[in-house]
């Protein structure tokens, strides 16, 4: 078991210029704005207010980095598909995550957020070809696990691997940031990926 004795934020970055100079190998956090990211970025660093959980989705508008451990900077990106967003804005978010999939040395792998309950959306899907077009590694986690019925988890995590034409290269993960489910699992596929 991963333990996080530290996590802190590092700081947020709209330009390339203001990225951290670090060393340390970096996961970007990518998915839907309402999907859960600072939940469950809150959830896997034991640290309650590390992201701030916001009740207005698309409130990210930079990339947010933070140091777990002096090991490894989680970096969470804007969600995407957030309606009320201006067309400008989603185009400069998608510029600015785009710089940084593409130019950034330290990434060493992306965790793709989709909610367990619902099929992956066409911006999940663009996300996911995205990484795969880059060969970023892919780390696909399913949110809200402890909403979904026992019955449907296979059928609900069959959907999502076909839509998401996954790669068995890839981790898929089931996560409840409610019932704690899966947070081993994600600092073992993030090892897996920084090793």
């Amino acid at each position: 078991m991963y333990k996080v004795n530290k996590s802190e934020y590092i700081l947020s970055a709209a330009w390339k210029s203001q990225w951290p100079s670090h060393n340390l190998p970096e996961i970007c956090l990518a998915g839907r704005s309402n999907v859960g990211k600072s939940s469950l970025i809150n959830t896997i660093c034991y640290h309650n207010g590390l992201a701030k959980v916001s009740g207005t989705p698309g409130k990210t508008r930079t990339l947010n980095f933070f140091n777990i451990n002096d090991e490894i900077c989680l970096v969470d990106v804007p969600g995407y598909g957030y309606a009320k967003v201006s067309d400008k804005i989603k185009e400069s978010f998608g510029e600015m995550i785009d710089t940084y999939l593409r130019g950034r040395s330290q990434l060493k792998g992306l965790i793709l957020i989709v909610d367990y309950r619902h099929k992956p959306t066409n911006d999940d899907i663009q996300m996911y070809q995205y990484a795969k077009y880059y060969e970023i590694p892919v780390i696909v986690v399913a949110t809200k696990e402890d909403k979904i019925k026992r019955n449907d988890l296979k059928k609900n995590e069959k959907l999502i691997k076909t839509t998401l034409d996954f790669d068995n290269n890839d981790i898929f993960i089931r996560f409840s940031a409610l019932k704690k489910i899966g947070v081993e699992e994600i600092w073992d596929a993030i090892f897996q990926l920084i090793d």
